[in-house]
């Protein structure tokens, strides 16, 4: 009996900054790596998507090779999974202007996060590309009709309009697009800044010390680590609301360890911050040491990283140009 093909998963990541983070890592990328044993993955650099803000083109090239080596040393197997750059697949933007077709403004418009990026310079001052990226958003998905979509909570708004935009289709047209399901990452680390533990660990929100950034010097990671906000209790306990800090630092030692709260709470009862955030200290370092080492070790052979997001692009392009292909002739754009 032939083996049943895997479900496939979609993912992607952009490539806004010098150096995925601590939120980025433990809070979404560990878990692309687990997905490997199950599904057929496809996961790509956002590029497009990096366009919706303003950026320095001198560094989108250099920040998306940066980004695909530092998916591959966090352990995303380019043998199981597709590791490809979203530009260079059209297929992309084609399918999201078909798609803008079937969205409403207003169903646009309220989509959370373009208020919330829009909210800073106003509204007047948001590009189109802003407004509408998830519609490409959309697009990225139904383009490989994949059965599950990793998602935090965050993302769950966007990945109904996709559910919403591919019935749209399916009804006015003819059945293409199968409804992706989210797939809730099982207890996803959620990393907040380690200066103000109020707000999430982020690229625009968090001040350099508040970032672990996963390819800082080892020696400055261990340095904001020591120096993380803390309270004026002693007691290392979990309990995000009275002890946030304490409980973010709780939940990076857990997720780098595989040790339960309870249990680092019981080893550290009696004992005080900083004996605890000591120890921290070397277990962080111990993990970016390599995962920065194996970056660099991959930026150092342009050629075959080049090579590895070709050979993923080829894989990507495989499905994607079918249901592209599909799609045209579904709409009744004569045949080239």
């Amino acid at each position: 009996m032939p083996d049943q093909p895997r479900p496939r998963v979609l993912s992607g990541i952009q490539p806004t900054a010098d150096s995925f983070h601590f939120g980025n890592y433990l809070g979404a990328l560990r878990q692309w790596v687990d997905l490997q044993d199950e599904f057929e993955p496809f996961f790509f650099i956002a590029d497009l998507h990096a366009l919706t803000v303003e950026h320095d083109p001198k560094k989108l090239a250099e920040r998306t090779r940066v980004a695909a080596a530092q998916l591959i040393a966090a352990g995303i197997d380019p043998e199981r999974s597709a590791i490809f750059v979203q530009s260079h697949l059209p297929e992309h933007a084609e399918l999201a202007w078909v798609l803008n077709s079937l969205t409403g403004f207003g169903e646009a418009r309220r989509m959370t996060q373009f208020k919330d990026k829009s909210a800073k310079g106003g509204e007047g001052a948001a590009s189109v590309a802003l407004f509408s990226y998830p519609i490409l958003q959309a697009a990225d998905i139904l383009l490989y009709r994949p059965q599950y979509v990793p998602v935090g909570e965050d993302q769950r708004q966007h990945l109904e309009l996709t559910r919403d935009l591919a019935q749209r289709f399916n009804h006015r047209y003819k059945k293409t697009f199968r409804l992706p399901e989210p797939y809730i990452l099982k207890e996803t680390a959620k990393i907040v800044d380690l200066q103000d533990p109020t707000r999430k660990m982020s690229k625009s929100a968090s001040s350099p010390a508040g970032i672990v950034d996963l390819l800082d010097d080892p020696k400055v990671t261990a340095k904001k680590i020591r120096s993380a906000v803390t309270d004026s209790d002693t007691v290392v306990a979990f309990d995000e609301e009275k002890k946030p800090g304490v409980s973010n630092l709780l939940t990076i030692y857990s997720t780098l360890t595989d040790r339960t709260v309870e249990d680092l709470v019981a080893a550290y009862d009696g004992k005080g911050y900083g004996d605890f955030k000591g120890d921290l200290a070397d277990v962080v370092v111990e993990f970016v040491t390599p995962f920065r080492d194996r970056t660099h070790e991959l930026l150092a052979d342009g050629d075959e990283l080049d090579a590895v997001l070709r050979r993923g692009a080829e894989k990507a392009r495989a499905v994607a140009s079918r249901t592209l292909a599909d799609v045209y002739d579904r709409v009744g754009f004569l045949k080239a």
